[in-house]
């Protein structure tokens, strides 16, 4: 089945085509670079891994309840709307919010992908072009990933956000080599670790917990390499120049705080699109999920030096400030710790079954030498007494 036929709403048109700007450098220095980030490339390389094998893709979902949502984080929720809907009607909002979410999961994945493609091209470091190359690699794993989830197991996607749409082309239009790392690294790859995280943590579904673990394992690279490589440029920038690039991240901030919202998903149950709006932002959950959004990007916009009093503010204004003293390191740790802790599960269930596997071998093993002795001197009279000469000379 093509995926057009999945989308809940079509989307506009086939392709997307953003004008390429800037200049591709090549480097002639091929000395080593920078210890730390040649160190990330090669974590990189280590930690490459096969999405087909890695995540159990036997693992049954639901599709009218993939994440295990509870009500209370459904909009519709204690509304008329809610009322006069049959358990069905739920669980297809279930499916259609489960839908949504991958599904700019997805799209911001492929935007990823782009990203770090671009930053290939245009960054004038050897050593940031080794470690994009793999985080490229990653990005279109993770495309890869929720693509089959949505198609394998929802059956359902949602186009792209207008929103994240819009945030991918200021992105990918503007000509600077650090943007991509701005707006993608710290600002789209902040908002989706936040939503990844909050998913991966409250799930009590198995195959979205691994899909969601694995992919942060590989985020908290792409956030370090960011942080590194944005943390030195901008010390070599003018006031000037940081201060265009802090209205980039406020106007961006904003635009995740205010506007991305699932109201297509409303609209499609019958609620105007005004409503829907209202309906969203008087969520609780919203609330929740907007606070720990910023848990991601405040503590990096902080650590790679941009922090003016107009960002300040803008942060103050959101109630976030706080949050610029978050431990990042500690936070990307713990997104190590929970693949890993995965992974070891994984293994010990994989070594009790081969245990099982060669103890049942040994077992049957065990029973055929008794089954040879109780059968011995039962054969046929006429083959065990016949004369010596029998079948001499024969060919069977």
């Amino acid at each position: 089945m093509s995926t057009h036929d999945l989308y809940a709403n079509a989307p506009d048109g086939a392709v997307w085509d953003v004008p390429a700007a800037g200049a591709a450098r090549f480097s002639w220095d091929y000395d080593d670079g920078r210890d730390r980030l040649l160190a990330l490339y090669q974590k990189g390389k280590d930690k490459q891994w096969d999405g087909a094998t890695r995540i159990d893709w036997d693992l049954e979902v639901d599709p009218y309840d993939p994440l295990g949502t509870p009500d209370e984080a459904l909009d519709l929720h204690g509304t008329r709307y809610w009322d006069r809907m049959t358990e069905k009607d739920r669980g297809e909002l279930r499916r259609h919010y489960s839908s949504w979410q991958f599904s700019q999961f997805l799209h911001g994945e492929q935007g990823a992908m782009i990203c770090a493609a671009r930053i290939v091209e245009s960054v004038p470091d050897l050593d940031a072009k080794f470690y994009s190359a793999t985080q490229t690699m990653d990005e279109a794993r993770h495309a890869e990933i929720y693509g089959r989830f949505l198609h394998e197991k929802v059956g359902m996607l949602y186009p792209i956000d207008d929103n994240l749409k819009g945030l991918l082309d200021d992105t990918l239009r503007d000509s600077r080599w650090d943007m991509p790392y701005l707006g993608m690294q710290v600002l789209i790859e902040g908002l989706a670790l936040a939503a990844f995280g909050m998913i991966r943590d409250t799930t009590d579904k198995p195959l979205p917990k691994q899909i969601l673990a694995y992919v942060m394992q590989d985020e908290a690279r792409h956030v370090a390499f960011g942080r590194m490589a944005l943390r030195d440029h901008y010390r070599q920038l003018s006031d000037a120049e940081l201060r265009e690039r802090e209205e980039f991240v406020i106007e961006g901030c904003y635009l995740m705080r205010d506007r991305l919202r699932a109201t297509d998903v409303l609209v499609n149950f019958g609620v105007p699109r005004e409503e829907a709006a209202e309906l969203t932002e008087r969520s609780e959950f919203l609330r929740l999920f907007r606070k720990l959004l910023f848990g991601r990007i405040v503590p990096c916009v902080k650590d790679i030096g941009l922090w003016g009093p107009r960002l300040q503010k803008a942060y103050l204004d959101m109630g976030v400030f706080d949050l610029g003293d978050s431990n990042l390191d500690l936070l990307m740790a713990q997104d190590e710790e929970v693949a890993e802790r995965l992974d070891a599960e994984r293994f010990a269930r994989e070594e009790r079954d081969r245990v099982a596997e060669v103890a049942e071998a040994i077992e049957a093993g065990a029973e055929v030498p008794e089954a040879i002795e109780t059968g011995a001197g039962q054969g046929p009279p006429e083959v065990e007494q016949g004369p010596p000469e029998a079948g001499r000379g024969t060919t069977a």
